[in-house]
């Protein structure tokens, strides 16, 4: 990101115009406008000063006294601003090819559904998320704060029932949550329906689950069955040998299964709730 004296430098480049010239016109010495520029003044120049150089250098945007109010901000506001800035970027990317995808299916190119079942589209979601978690981990920031969670379909908190994701691909949905502090690319929400989980868990309640956290007993999961793919949510108790998997409901009303380890085709821990006031 631009630091204020090199947007100033940039702009009166593009102008052709001199330090001097530039100072004159604003009533400044040119070592002081030299010195912004070279970023080697102790605090960004007022609001004042910032608005009188847009309107020497024609900038009819505020993007100048806009720079200098975020350089006057506290370092993590910066990080946060300048994440959100590049993750912005990133979905016009997307958004772009989508759109030129779409336009070019018309004329006898790719369309989206080609693009979907071919899984160039999954490809290129992933593409961008993982581009984002690595910038991320280069610049120290933290991506959890921004992270959004696809909401997916409900998961029963009563007896096993059947689940599908709609069929999206990974991590694509047509409803999204924010939750910070979680750092699982492939974690996913789901909304609660049935009453074995009270009353720590609610119908209607939105549960956070990711398979990248460990489970260990006395974990609450989401649990894939097989062979007939059923799910549930349970509290997750396993025996001495880890051959059985013991799934208690909370709600005293609704019994414990047991069920083969290798039946057991998920264990996704719950990291989050969202629950109504």
């Amino acid at each position: 990101m631009q630091t204020v004296g090199e947007m100033i430098r940039v702009l009166r480049l593009e102008r052709g115009m001199t330090l001097a010239a530039v100072a004159e016109s604003i009533g400044s010495t040119k070592s002081y406008l030299s010195m912004i520029e070279n970023h080697r003044v102790a605090k960004p120049p007022s609001v004042k000063f910032l608005k009188l150089l847009e309107q020497v250098l024609g900038v009819t945007d505020g993007r100048l006294h806009r720079a200098g109010d975020l350089e006057r901000s506290p370092q993590t506001v910066r990080e946060q601003v300048q994440q959100l800035t590049c993750n912005a970027a990133r979905g016009r990317e997307l958004a772009s090819f989508l759109t030129t995808s779409a336009r070019n299916g018309r004329g006898g190119g790719k369309n989206l559904d080609e693009l979907y079942r071919s899984g160039e589209l999954r490809r290129r979601i992933e593409l961008t998320l993982e581009s984002a978690a690595t910038e991320d981990a280069s610049e120290g920031l933290h991506q959890i704060d921004l992270y959004r969670v696809p909401l997916v379909n409900k998961v029963a908190a009563g007896y096993p029932t059947g689940f599908t994701d709609l069929d999206y691909p990974a991590r694509v949905a047509d409803d999204y949550l924010s939750s910070p502090g979680l750092d699982d690319l492939d974690a996913f929400a789901a909304t609660v329906i049935g009453a074995s989980m009270e009353p720590d868990y609610r119908e209607g309640d939105i549960v956070v689950f990711s398979p990248a956290a460990d489970v260990t007993d006395g974990c609450d999961c989401f649990v894939r069955l097989e062979p007939d793919h059923e799910t549930t949510f349970k509290r997750v108790f396993f025996d001495a040998d880890g051959s059985l998997v013991r799934l208690q409901p909370l709600n005293p009303k609704f019994p414990p299964s047991v069920h083969e380890r290798q039946l057991v085709a998920g264990l996704y821990r719950a990291v989050f709730r969202y629950s109504r006031l």
